[in-house]
């Protein structure tokens, strides 16, 4: 449910002139007050005031969206297309007041951009009842001109004829975690008590520690979370739940949490946070219960989570494979099942890879949609707070609770800049999509196992509606070897402190200081910085062409191996830098050209019996894109066999 609602700021100064003073100012008109002035319910028309708040019966519940629109129609200076694209909506029933006006403007806007509608005649009124009877007539003249138009009957006679989960779903097994869309159905009825997950979750890590106990660099006091479940039960007992409420998540401890130390798997870094990161206030707020602090790569240098002084988790599959990092516990924790999910970094694909290693989704979004405010910075360009989670569900919904404008972050992106499309209403897989591969020598790459794995990928993206399209590799190749290889470097110096990084080089993991100290004394020119930077732009502008339909891009989304292969824990030990950088072979360039990725498993390697992930990726902003086109691919694989 999304509720809609004309007003505008206080100044005025989102109200045109002709709108203040055209009724106004009529000759013959009644209107003798406008826009702003005081009436009987505060300043008309103006946000904030009594008047302009949704009534009491149609308050909007937790979690659903109100969209303040300065114009009659509802996408003119909001965020109302985004919101519709990052949820997958294809299909509107429009209802409110007043047909003749608002309703009909908000239906034709959504005609243009390809979504399909119907209005619920009994569901509207207006003030003329000529002018609401004509305007429903525009709306489905001429074979459904603008959309259709229906009543609540027939879709409430449909509705009785739809499959609905049951009223009481399945007992949860004392030792399963479940996902996030299933402990929200059990907790709206009333069958789940928060209480009795926190207590599920510490068995979890407790018993789970025995086989890993790198995976955590600390946890919440087990009676501290039982009594942050039971005030979050009686803060909503008998009223609608909040979209996170009761969900257990943990978080890489480089991401602040107030009261907590953040590490970064640093101790000479280490500080107690005086306050949350923007990401975890708004989890908290949605009523999601904080567990604890994960591990991670030393400083969020590596893709391997083996560089740090906690130790280095495992793959959950092999105790000989590495985790990926550098969201190692990350990763870990959620594919053990000892949280709902967990937040991660990706500066170089360190939210992907452990998600790929693990056979659990990491996402990725577009940098500066997700606040990186209270995110100890790894290069702050490029960081990103990316999201693990055991589906590609439970990743998107935690993605739009974190989906929100940070004012206060420097590199927040304004939400008016970031791209729209036109949605096509029969989804990915009968209106078809185009897809991109890295050319065979990239895919050289890979060790055998996984071309054969990803060639097989690209098989099954075909059978659900994809066309496979060549591009130009070259900038995608070219941008990522800039992300080590050239001054980009020098931005993760600037941005931990080269103070820092002089003073405490000793006290670094063997790797780490390695990278680092090669990095601080070696001498480059400074002017190499600049042309660094531009071809950077370049690259940027070339690749998100091609995902620019109104550019003349060719792709919807470009797919690629998340990472070449799975490194056992002797390998990354023996060559810890070069296989580090062949493990970003696929993951680097996403962050230097600011595109959005989401690694989902693909398949198991036979040899093995490890998972295979492969990532999809999108230009700058079309994050609800590669999440439409990665469900469909997702879907296929669960009908082609079980999940290991």
């Amino acid at each position: 449910v999304i509720h809609t609602r004309e007003g505008h700021q206080p100044d005025l100064a989102d109200l045109p002139a002709a709108k203040r003073l055209r009724q106004i100012s009529a000759p013959d008109g009644h209107h003798t007050m406008g826009i702003g002035d005081r009436g009987p319910m505060g300043r008309l028309l103006i946000r904030g005031e009594y008047g302009h708040d949704i009534i009491d019966e149609l308050t909007p519940r937790p979690g659903e969206l109100v969209i303040d629109k300065p114009g009659k129609g509802s996408f003119w200076g909001t965020g109302f297309h985004r919101a519709l694209l990052a949820r997958g909506i294809t299909h509107l029933l429009v209802t409110g007041v007043t047909t003749e006006c608002c309703v009909t403007t908000t239906l034709r806007e959504c005609n243009d951009r390809g979504y399909e509608c119907c209005l619920l005649t009994d569901c509207t009124a207006g003030f003329d009842a000529q002018m609401v009877q004509t305007a429903m007539d525009t709306i489905c003249g001429q074979d459904g001109l603008f959309g259709y138009v229906g009543q609540s009957s027939d879709l409430l006679s449909f509705s009785d004829q739809a499959n609905t989960p049951p009223a009481t779903p399945p007992t949860t097994a004392e030792s399963y975690l479940p996902s996030i869309q299933e402990l929200r159905q059990r907790y709206q009825s009333g069958l789940e008590d928060p209480v009795r997950i926190v207590n599920l979750v510490f068995d979890r890590i407790e018993e789970y520690q025995k086989t890993d106990p790198a995976v955590w660099v600390s946890t919440r006091p087990r009676e501290d979370c039982v009594a942050a479940a039971q005030a979050l039960s009686a803060k909503y007992a008998g009223q609608a739940l909040p979209p996170l409420f009761g969900i257990p998540f943990g978080v890489k401890d480089n991401i602040d949490v107030q009261g907590i130390r953040t590490t970064a798997a640093c101790e000479k870094y280490a500080y107690v946070a005086q306050s949350h990161a923007f990401a975890v206030q708004l989890l908290l707020e949605a009523g999601a219960l904080y567990i604890g602090k994960l591990n991670m790569d030393q400083l969020a240098t590596g893709l391997s989570g083996c560089r740090s002084p906690y130790g280095a988790p495992r793959c959950v599959y092999s105790k000989d494979h590495i985790a990926g990092g550098s969201s190692s516990g990350s990763a870990v924790a959620v594919a053990a099942g000892l949280v709902s999910f967990a937040l991660g970094t990706d500066t170089a694909g360190s939210g992907r890879i452990p998600a790929a290693f693990n056979g659990v989704v990491g996402l990725k979004p577009t940098k500066g949609t997700i606040s990186a405010r209270g995110v100890v910075p790894a290069c702050k360009s490029l960081d990103t707070i990316s999201i693990t989670a055991p589906t590609l569900s439970d990743a998107r919904t935690v993605w739009l609770i974190l989906d929100q404008h940070d004012p206060h972050d420097p590199y927040a992106k304004v939400p008016s800049s970031l791209p729209t499309w036109h949605i096509d209403f029969r989804g990915p897989r009968t209106g078809g999509f185009k897809f991109a591969i890295p050319p065979p020598s990239v895919l050289e790459t890979c060790s055998k196992p996984y071309q054969e794995q990803f060639a097989r990928s690209v098989q099954l993206l075909r059978s659900c509606g994809g066309s496979l399209v060549k591009i130009d590799y070259t900038p995608v190749q070219a941008a990522g070897e800039l992300l080590y290889n050239a001054s980009l470097l020098y931005e993760r110096i600037a941005s931990i402190g080269s103070e820092f990084l002089l003073a405490n080089l000793d006290a670094l993991h063997p790797t780490t200081r390695a990278l680092f100290q090669a990095a601080l004394y070696r001498k480059i020119e400074p002017w190499t910085v600049f042309r660094d930077q531009d071809l950077q732009r370049r690259y940027t502008r070339q690749v998100q062409r091609i995902f620019d339909p109104l550019a003349g891009g060719s792709i919807d989304v470009l797919l690629v191996p998340t990472a070449p292969c799975h490194p056992t824990m002797q390998e990354m030990e023996r060559d810890p830098l070069g296989l580090n950088s062949t493990l970003g072979t696929f993951t680097h360039a996403a962050n230097v050209l600011d595109l959005c990725g989401v690694s989902v498993n693909a398949g198991w390697i036979e040899e093995t019996g490890l998972p295979f992930g492969v990532t999809f990726l999108g230009g700058m902003g079309y994050d609800g894109k590669i999440l439409d086109i990665a469900a469909v691919f997702v879907e296929k694989i669960k009908g082609r066999k079980t999940d290991k």
